[in-house]
């Protein structure tokens, strides 16, 4: 039997491992150009990070950037995925990432990081953190000419607020190479685990079985803890403590009906009781699954809080 049609890891709806080496992923293939959208008004360019790596982002200015002596919030953004499909170029990105910074009137960065499997954790993490020491470079005019420094911010969803909170943590940390400081993190359906159910969590062993190995998959230096791995639960009994996040406030979303609600409640909980001088909110959504803001953008409460995003990056 041909190698390249036998498959050897399935991890629907994610990808497909086939013994001979070729990955196949079912979600998130498709891809849009940057843009001028005269809708939002907003403009939109890929840029390369690190030729080396092939790390990239797509940037986006809104159209108030040209108005005299104006300087903007900087938002960086981190997508989702599982570590290991959509991008910075996927329509699901593009058009909401548009569309946040001409409300909101910000500069954003969305980084496209290198994906598991043929980069597996930590090389998500390592172009995320030299995204951040680009943007603080501010090599890039649209950052150079337009960017108010004392506004920068971090998002992500999923995934990508998985490695929102780990760059927050490094820049607490002594992140000093960065050269400026981080506002505002906005931590959005986080995927954050744990190998023993915390209060309210789906306990089915295999439904636990299966995220185990989806960890194991993108981040094989973790196999040892599983995902009480520090980069898959920031409460684990090894996790460093909250207290040094490096940021000046926080939000952290969570939905109803989303498997990782339980995981954003005990991380706000925690975060509130750490010591961590900073102001944390939680922002929580009924009758809603994972990433739905997403998935239906012109739903009435994923208008609503991207309304929120918006007073969150303006405050």
């Amino acid at each position: 039997m041909d190698p390249d049609t036998q498959v050897e890891h399935d991890f629907s709806p994610f990808v497909r491992i086939y013994k001979s080496g070729r990955v196949e992923r079912i979600l998130g293939t498709h891809v849009l150009p940057p843009s001028h959208d005269p809708s939002t008004g907003v403009a939109s360019k890929d840029v390369v990070i690190d030729p080396d790596t092939g790390v990239s982002a797509r940037l986006y200015l809104p159209a108030g950037a040209h108005q005299p002596d104006t300087k903007l919030p900087v938002l960086i953004y981190y997508h989702g995925g599982a570590f290991c499909i959509e991008s910075a170029a996927s329509p699901t990105y593009h058009n909401y990432l548009n569309s946040l910074a001409g409300k909101a009137n910000i500069i954003v960065v969305s980084v496209e990081y290198r994906r598991a499997p043929e980069h597996p954790l930590p090389a998500a993490y390592d172009d995320s953190w030299a995204s951040l020491i680009w943007v603080g470079g501010a090599s890039e005019t649209w950052l150079s000419d337009y960017a108010d420094w004392g506004r920068v911010f971090l998002a992500g969803d999923s995934a990508g607020a998985n490695i929102a909170h780990h760059m927050a943590m490094k820049v607490g940390s002594g992140g000093s190479e960065l050269g400026m400081k981080i506002k505002g993190v906005a931590l959005i359906h986080s995927y954050f685990w744990g190998t023993k159910p915390i209060a309210g969590e789906i306990e089915d062993p295999e439904f636990r079985a299966g995220m185990e190995r989806m960890w194991r998959f993108v981040c094989p230096s973790g196999a040892t803890e599983g995902t009480d791995d520090v980069r898959a639960n920031p409460l684990a009994e090894k996790a460093p403590g909250l207290e040094s996040l490096g940021c000046e406030r926080m939000m952290v979303a969570v939905a109803e009906n989303d498997i990782f609600r339980h995981r954003g409640i005990a991380y706000y909980e925690a975060l509130k009781s750490s010591g961590w001088g900073g102001e944390v909110s939680l922002v929580e959504h009924e009758g809603q699954g994972h990433i739905f803001h997403l998935l239906d953008p012109g739903s009435h409460q994923a208008m609503q809080f991207m309304d929120d995003l918006v007073a969150f990056f303006k405050q």
